[in-house]
C-alpha cells in the first residue's frame, strides 16, 4: 500500500495522533485547518455525502469511522445513508441547502445522466462532478433458485428458452437492476445480449434498490438481477438463489461507483473538495488492505451503516467465492478493488464506455459528444492533485486504460467508439 507523508509526518504517525481527544486538540492546534496549514484551509469544513447499503461504499464510511475527513479539515462531514438511487439524485437535487446532499457513493453513469437532465424531475439539468472513483469489479448477477438446474453462467444463452416460455405463457420473466442507465443496469443487459436474450423485448426489466433485492427474490417478484455485495452473497447464505456471475468475468478491473458531486458546490469550495478527496484516497488504501478486511467487515456491518451480519459481507470482500451453485472459488482474481490497479482514479476511458453503452440502450442520443460530455464531468485533476499532496507516486500517466476487451471477444476502443457499437448484436440503434 502507498506510504502517503505529510509535512514530515508518516500516515501512520498520524493516524497515532488522533487516537485521543487531547491528542486531537494538540493537532488542530499544530495543523489548524487540518492537513492544510498557513491559511491554505478548506473553505468551508461542512459536507452532506450520501451513500447506500453496498461495499462499494466503504470508503465514504471509513474515511468517516477512521476521522479521515477530521484529518484534512472537513470535520464537520455527514455521511448520510440513502433508500435508493432515486433517492440520492433527488437529494444531489435539493442540495444541503435545501435538506438533502452536496455528493455521494454513486452509479458512475449517474453524474452523466444527472448533469444532462436526462433523469431529473422536468429534465433540468443538475451539473456533477466525478472527483473519484471508489472501486473496480465484484458486482455480480444472481439468479433464482427455480433456475438452479440451467447453471446460468457467463452464457445466459441458457436461460433463453425458459424466458421465452413464460413470456409465452403471459408473465414475462423479471430482471432487477438499481436504476435505469446505470452499473447495473449496463452489466445486465450486456450480460443478456451477448446471451441472445433482448433485455428490452424479451424479459422485463424492473428496478428494486440494493437493499431490497434479497427480500423481493424471496418472494418471487424477480427472476434474477444484478446489484453489487453483499447482497449477491447474502442470497446465497439465505439458498434463495445463486451467484451466475461475478461481474468482473464479464470485464476485467472494470470501474463501478464513483464519488461525485454538485458541480457548484466544487466550484464555490475547490480546496474543501480536493480535501475530501484526499480523505477518500486514504480510506480506499485502508479499505484494500487485507490485514483490515475483518475489521472493515464489522464496521460496515453496523446497524448505523448496511444493518447486515459481518458473515454476509467478508468472504467475497476477500475474494473467496461460494456461488451457491457448487462452484467454489477461492482467492478469486476477481474481489472488489479500492485502491490496487488504480481503483481510485477516474479514467476518462471507463466512463466514454458507460456512456457508449447508454447510447446503445438509447439513454442518450447517437451523437452525443462523448469527448465533450466528460470533460464537463470528470475532474480527474482534482484526484491528482490530492494525491500528489498525500505523496502518492503511482499515478496513471493517462487518462484513458485504452481499448478494454469483454468476455464474449467484444472490444471498445475510447477512441472509436462507433466500432464498438457496430459490433454488437442487440442494440437500440438501428
Amino acid at each position: 500500500m502507498t506510504k502517503t507523508s505529510i509535512s514530515g509526518l508518516t500516515r501512520r504517525s498520524l493516524l497515532k495522533t488522533t487516537a485521543t481527544a487531547a491528542m486531537v486538540g494538540a493537532a488542530k492546534t499544530l495543523l489548524p485547518s487540518g492537513a492544510f496549514a498557513q491559511g491554505a484551509g478548506p473553505e468551508t469544513t461542512k459536507a452532506v455525502l450520501g451513500f447506500i447499503a453496498l461495499t462499494d461504499s466503504a470508503p465514504l464510511v471509513i474515511a468517516k469511522e477512521k476521522g479521515f475527513f477530521e484529518k484534512y479539515g472537513m470535520t464537520e462531514v455527514e455521511v448520510v445513508k440513502q433508500a435508493s438511487w432515486g433517492t440520492t439524485r433527488d437529494n444531489l437535487v435539493l442540495g444541503s441547502a435545501g435538506a438533502g446532499i452536496d455528493g455521494a457513493h454513486i452509479l458512475t453513469p449517474m453524474p452523466y445522466l444527472i448533469s444532462t437532465g436526462k433523469v431529473t424531475q422536468n429534465n433540468q439539468p443538475l451539473p456533477m462532478v466525478i472527483l473519484a472513483r471508489l472501486n473496480l469489479d465484484a458486482q455480480a448477477i444472481s439468479v433464482g433458485a427455480a433456475y438452479s438446474d440451467l447453471k446460468a453462467g457467463l452464457d445466459a444463452s441458457v436461460l433463453k428458452e425458459a424466458f421465452a416460455k413464460k413470456k409465452a405463457e403471459g408473465a414475462a420473466a423479471k430482471v432487477a437492476m438499481t436504476f435505469p442507465g446505470g452499473t447495473h443496469d449496463l452489466w445486465i443487459r450486456y450480460w443478456l445480449a451477448a446471451g441472445g436474450i433482448d433485455p428490452d423485448r424479451d424479459v422485463e426489466t424492473i428496478v428494486v434498490p440494493p437493499p431490497q433485492m434479497v427480500a423481493n427474490m424471496k418472494v418471487g417478484t424477480m427472476d434474477c438481477f444484478c446489484v453489487g455485495e453483499p447482497w449477491n452473497e447474502q442470497l446465497v447464505n439465505q439458498k434463495i438463489g445463486y451467484t451466475a456471475v461475478n461481474t468482473a468475468e464479464i470485464w476485467a478491473r472494470h470501474p463501478e461507483k464513483s464519488f461525485a458531486m454538485r458541480a457548484d458546490w466544487v466550484e464555490k469550495n475547490p480546496r474543501a473538495a480536493k480535501a475530501l478527496v484526499m480523505a477518500v484516497e486514504e480510506a480506499a488504501q485502508w479499505c484494500d488492505d487485507m490485514a483490515n478486511k475483518d475489521e472493515l467487515a464489522k464496521i460496515v456491518g453496523k446497524r448505523s451503516w448496511f444493518n447486515v451480519p459481518p458473515k454476509d459481507i467478508i468472504d467475497r470482500l476477500k475474494g473467496e467465492y461460494d456461488y451457491g451453485n457448487g462452484k467454489v472459488v477461492e482467492n478469486s482474481p476477481h474481489f472488489m478493488k479500492f485502491w490496487r490497479d488504480h481503483a481510485s482514479y477516474p479514467f476518462q476511458s471507463h466512463d466514454a464506455w458507460f456512456l457508449t453503452e447508454n447510447i446503445r440502450w438509447g439513454k442518450f442520443a447517437p451523437d452525443t459528444d462523448i469527448k465533450g460530455l466528460i470533460a464537463k464531468v470528470n475532474r480527474e485533476d482534482i484526484w491528482r492533485e490530492a494525491a500528489k499532496e498525500l505523496g502518492v507516486t503511482d499515478i496513471p500517466a493517462s487518462t484513458s486504460r485504452g481499448p478494454e476487451t469483454f468476455f464474449d471477444g467484444k472490444v471498445f476502443d475510447p477512441e472509436n467508439p462507433e466500432a464498438y457499437l457496430k459490433s454488437l448484436a442487440i442494440s437500440r440503434i438501428a
